[in-house]
Parts: structure tokens; C-alpha cells; sequence
């Protein structure tokens, strides 16, 4: 007998995580929001035929979107914009983000910690990604440049009290060691990002507490002869992680190619998505600048890269086609290696008898059909 919380789903193919080849025909039980049973379909007949999906996978997590379905999280820092996020997240088969709110004036992060805050009872909202303002006026991308500045004594204490998940992008360079390894001994994540950091630098913030770089090639020091720079030390370093945008703009697919044959199970996938993912208008403000959706690519009026419009499902596709990167692979990049990245390998990135059934379901040429978030199922990312 089943019912709303206890019912079975089909797959074509299961793709289980942590990089194990898929597995075909099998059948899924989830039982209140976590996963039961796993068999093949041939065992039993059920009575009620179950949903069948050509392909499911560990639920995708995004640990850096900035808005989505008309939202900029920066603009509207509250519960109602995060379930706004989400929901357009859930298009490209996410189940779990990390929303992240960008360079801003003085303590502006402070709302969108509270947000995160209010949102503690959302299985979609994992915790906070604060993408500055402590980044270096060298490289400060599509950010306000106005309002880069270093890391002050008010924000160690306020960001070390934060009573969520917290990563936090900084600029190495412009952070002091003992500042490095106080945020880390707190819990927060730290990723090197909108940086000039030099490989010797990188080396000393990751044995102090340093776990990864944001989106990789883009606003950081690239490889030179005698400089390796951030994308040197992400390509060689074993203690780093690092997240890249794989939407044909940000990387090219030869830096796409050279981040998957030294990065593995390094390499994280994220959209950097921003308000037109999941909406009907094709431009928006962002800090005083107009940016602006044109051939699936999202810039100022001068010309600069400002985000992304990008669902997940697409980042794993292009992954698969750019790159050698195999689909188990791709799917890692989604959600085992982000969930290891926040501490979180024991709940997600896996499917296993036990976990919670936070699953994405794709057809055949990986797009998305739906997600169940802690077993309740979405399409088109509202409720099914």
C-alpha cells in the first residue's frame, strides 16, 4: 500500500553517485521524504505502476545562484525571494542552492544572512554564499567596485556568529592569515575569488583554512610562465575545490577540458545564474547597470560578462559534450562534489537506501523532467 509520502519511481538508467557507472531498470521507493528501497524493476510488480524517468541522478546543488525567475537576491534579500530562486532553480533539475548575494555597501550582507536565517525550515536552502565585499579592487568583474574594501574586525565577529552554513568568497591577498584561519576554524567555507592571489599565497591561505576557488578562469590570476597564479594553484593543489560556469561564455571548452583532467572529483558546477533564468523579460539592473539576455549570454551595456543564464541540466550537458568528462562524472559535478564541498556527502550527491530523496530526474539527452526534493516531487518547479 502506498500513499502520498510512500511511493515508488522508475528509472531507465540510475546513476548512483560518486562516480558509479549507472545502473538500468530500477526502481526507487521513498518513504517520508527519504529513500527506502533500491531494486531492479524486475523484482516485484507493484500495483500502481510507478512514474517512469528515463534517467535519475542525486539531486543537483547550486552553491552559487544569484537570482532566478525575475529575483536578484541582492535587490530582494528575504524568504520570499529564496523561494522564488528556488523554484526557478528546480527548471534545470536543482534541488538545493546556496544563494548568494554579491558585493554590496558596508554590512548589506547582513540581510541576506538573515534571509538564509529565516529560511532554516526550506529543505532547498542549504545556507549563504557571500561573494564579497572582501575581493580586490583588481578584480572586481561585474561587482560594484565602490564597494570593495577589506575584511574589518565587525564583520569576522558578526560572519563567525552566523548560525548557518556560510561560504564566503575573499581575495587571499587582501586577507591576513590569522583572519584566514579564525573564519575557518568557525565552520565558514572559504573560496579564493575576484582575486590576483599568487600561487604562494593561494599555498598559505589553503593550509590555513582555504578550501577552493570561485569560478574558475574568471575575475582571478590566470597560468603564466613564472606565475601559476589562482587557476595554477586550483589546477594543482589537492586541498582546493573549485567551482566553474559551463555555459560556452564564461570558459572555453579548452579550459573546460583542462580543469576536468586535473580537477577530478574537484571540480564543482555552478549557473552564477542571475533573474532571467526562469523569467519572461530579458534584461534587468544590477547595480546601476543595465545587463541585458542576448544569445544566451548576459552582459552590461559595456560589454561585460554579468552572470549567467544557465540551468544546471545545461552546465552537466555541455560538460559531457565539451569535455571528456563522462555522464557520472558530469553528475558528480552537480551534486556529490558540491555536497562534499559543504560538509554534506552523508545526506546528498548519492543515492542510497537511508539518504533523503533528493533526486533529479532527466530524459535521455540530460534535460530536466523534474525534481523530488526530500521526496516531495516538482515539474516544471512547482509541486506535481
Amino acid at each position: 500500500m502506498t500513499s502520498d509520502t510512500d511511493f515508488w519511481i522508475q528509472a531507465g538508467q540510475l546513476f548512483p553517485g560518486h562516480g558509479a557507472p549507472p545502473l538500468a531498470d530500477q526502481q526507487i521507493q521513498i518513504s517520508n521524504g527519504k529513500i527506502a528501497a533500491i531494486e531492479p524493476a524486475s523484482r516485484r510488480a507493484l500495483s500502481t505502476p510507478p512514474r517512469y524517468v528515463e534517467i535519475i541522478a542525486p539531486g543537483f546543488i547550486d552553491i552559487q545562484i544569484n537570482g532566478a525567475g525575475g529575483v536578484l537576491f541582492n535587490d530582494q534579500p528575504d524568504l520570499a525571494a529564496l523561494k522564488t530562486i528556488s523554484a526557478a532553480a528546480r527548471l534545470g533539475g536543482t534541488c538545493h542552492i546556496l544563494p548568494t548575494f554579491i558585493t554590496a555597501a558596508g554590512q548589506s550582507y547582513k540581510q541576506a544572512m538573515q534571509a538564509v536565517t529565516d529560511a532554516a525550515g526550506l529543505a532547498e536552502i542549504l545556507g549563504l554564499h557571500l561573494e564579497g565585499p572582501f575581493l580586490s579592487p583588481e578584480r572586481p568583474g561585474i561587482h560594484d567596485a565602490r564597494f570593495i574594501r577589506p575584511i574589518e574586525a565587525a564583520d569576522i565577529e558578526g560572519l563567525c556568529r552566523f548560525d548557518g552554513r556560510l561560504l564566503l568568497t575573499l581575495a587571499p591577498e587582501h586577507t591576513d592569515t590569522k583572519t584566514i584561519k579564525r573564519l575557518a576554524e568557525a565552520g565558514i567555507i572559504l573560496f579564493a575569488g575576484h582575486s590576483a592571489a599568487s600561487l604562494e599565497e593561494m599555498a598559505e591561505a589553503a593550509v590555513n583554512g582555504l578550501s577552493g576557488v570561485t569560478h574558475l578562469f574568471n575575475a582571478c590570476s590566470q597560468i603564466a610562465a613564472r606565475a601559476p597564479g589562482i587557476v595554477g594553484a586550483a589546477l594543482t593543489n589537492p586541498r582546493l575545490f573549485a567551482g566553474i560556469i559551463a555555459d560556452g561564455h564564461h570558459v572555453h571548452d579548452a579550459n573546460l577540458q583542462l580543469a576536468v583532467s586535473q580537477m577530478e572529483n574537484r571540480l564543482c558546477l555552478v549557473t552564477d545564474t542571475m533573474p532571467s533564468y526562469g523569467a519572461t523579460s530579458t534584461d534587468f539592473m544590477l547595480a546601476g547597470q543595465k545587463i541585458t539576455l542576448k544569445d544566451g549570454r548576459l552582459t552590461s551595456e559595456a560589454g561585460q560578462l554579468a552572470g549567467a543564464h544557465l540551468g544546471m541540466d545545461e552546465a552537466v550537458r555541455n560538460i559531457i559534450q565539451r569535455t571528456s568528462a563522462r555522464p557520472e562524472q558530469a553528475l558528480d559535478m552537480a551534486s556529490a562534489i558540491p555536497a562534499k564541498i559543504l560538509g554534506l556527502e552523508d545526506e546528498y550527491g548519492k543515492i542510497d537506501i537511508g539518504r533523503p530523496a533528493s533526486l533529479t530526474c532527466l530524459d535521455r539527452d540530460f534535460h530536466c523532467c523534474g525534481v523530488y526534493v526530500h521526496g516531495t516531487p516538482y515539474r516544471g518547479g512547482s509541486p506535481a
